[in-house]
């Protein structure tokens, strides 16, 4: 394993202590309260987690201003994407020194964590277009990473926080859900020194399989971390429940037994492409994990980013601002002149006719239409799963 990012040890601000969370949840009960939107709550869970490694809190606008700009804090930390606390209204914290944050994506909206009050500051609506714009490359409201950044609010709220619990993820999610802290833990009992790591927001389809087993081939790896991100998606993206349900059963019968980890971490996906890529290697640094598997179109959405920035970015920072390596991975399918999946790049003989590659769209058509799939592209156990989803009454409401 290697070292977290910006630090020796991890610094998860989750409050271990049972005594100590119990008298702090009291003290929530004076304190004057907030109630987060879900992309502050993420944050919250990711500080709490470990992932955010060795950010103590909230940043303030000058040091969103500055990640955004130049990657690093004004103390100098690497750092892909400002963390943040925004909101609309501030009437009812406005001379706060300490408030408890209450938790948008929970019944009865339970505190999720107490933040110590460094700033409140009114962000410009010219600093919040410089920030979305060096953050997700476009200002375009059609982008949903954009559209979600822009209205979180005009108010930000700085300061250290302690988490109290990790929202809904571990309830929801008990076999799936992991922090920063438990994934190296895991990984040291099953003795792996080198761990490759798949982020996914997706269900894994042949090529994903295939990559996996490509990547931990290359590196020599003694394991895969698959990652799966379990937190708020734009509509149309298949639930995380679903997707947990087909990655496990792909692992079951695809995989030699021993060789992969899943799961999943706490955070809504941003769809910002490079940056987000980048943020993606932190978080498998601090877990443990010494490669990232980086695809085309990684983490990006529509026709925003090249299919290979996500890639690309790696090369323009600084050599040391991570031990992580990547490893960059070509389009993949199922090629019908060698009858198995291949990176795209490692058959130059091949036309787009030697290839076995559906398009998103056509897959999510031919599963709700009841179609199988074809085999070089889905295993049919994982497209079961998926079928199923898309027929049912839950893919409606959220297609």
């Amino acid at each position: 394993m290697i070292k977290p990012h910006g630090s020796d040890v991890l610094t998860p601000l989750f409050v271990e202590d049972t005594y100590r969370r119990a008298k702090l949840m009291a003290e929530a009960d004076t304190l004057p309260s907030l109630l987060l939107n879900s992309a502050a709550a993420a944050n919250a869970v990711m500080l709490g987690a470990g992932y955010f490694t060795p950010l103590r809190g909230y940043m303030n606008i000058a040091d969103a201003v500055s990640v955004a700009e130049t990657m690093k804090t004004r103390n100098g930390l690497f750092w892909p994407v400002p963390c943040l606390n925004r909101t609309h209204a501030i009437k009812s914290i406005k001379s706060a020194k300490r408030i408890a944050l209450r938790d948008p994506n929970v019944a009865g909206q339970s505190v999720l964590a107490i933040q110590d009050v460094e700033a409140i500051e009114e962000i410009s609506e010219k600093q919040l277009n410089r920030i979305t714009e060096k953050i997700f490359g476009t200002l375009d409201q059609a982008h949903p990473g954009v559209a979600t950044f822009m209205t979180l609010g005009k108010y930000v709220i700085s300061g250290p926080i302690q988490v109290l619990n990790f929202s809904y993820f571990e309830k929801d999610f008990p076999a799936t859900f992991r922090t920063a802290v438990q994934i190296p833990n895991e990984i040291q009992a099953k003795g792996w020194e080198t761990v490759v790591a798949f982020q996914t927001r997706n269900p894994m389809h042949r090529a994903h399989e295939e990559l996996c087993k490509m990547a931990k081939d290359a590196v020599n790896a003694d394991g895969i971390l698959i990652h799966m991100l379990l937190g708020k998606l734009k509509k149309g993206d298949i639930p995380a429940d679903v997707r947990d349900a087909a990655i496990r059963k792909m692992v079951e019968l695809y995989f030699p037994e021993n060789t992969v980890m899943i799961t999943g971490y706490g955070f809504d996906m941003l769809y910002a492409g490079p940056r987000e890529a980048v943020l993606h290697a932190v978080f498998r640094q601090n877990a443990g994990c010494t490669h990232l598997i980086v695809g085309r179109d990684h983490a990006g959405v529509g026709n925003y980013y090249g299919p290979f920035e996500a890639q690309e970015i790696f090369d323009t920072i600084p050599e040391d601002a991570l031990l992580i390596q990547i490893f960059k991975a070509d389009n993949t399918a199922y090629s019908k002149k060698l009858n198995k999946v291949v990176m795209m790049r490692d058959a130059p003989d091949h036309t787009p006719d030697d290839f076995v590659n559906l398009s998103g769209t056509r897959v999510r058509e031919m599963l709700a239409q009841g179609k199988a799939l074809p085999e070089e592209f889905a295993r049919p156990e994982v497209a079961e799963i998926l079928m199923r989803y898309y027929q049912s009454e839950d893919a409606a409401i959220t297609g």
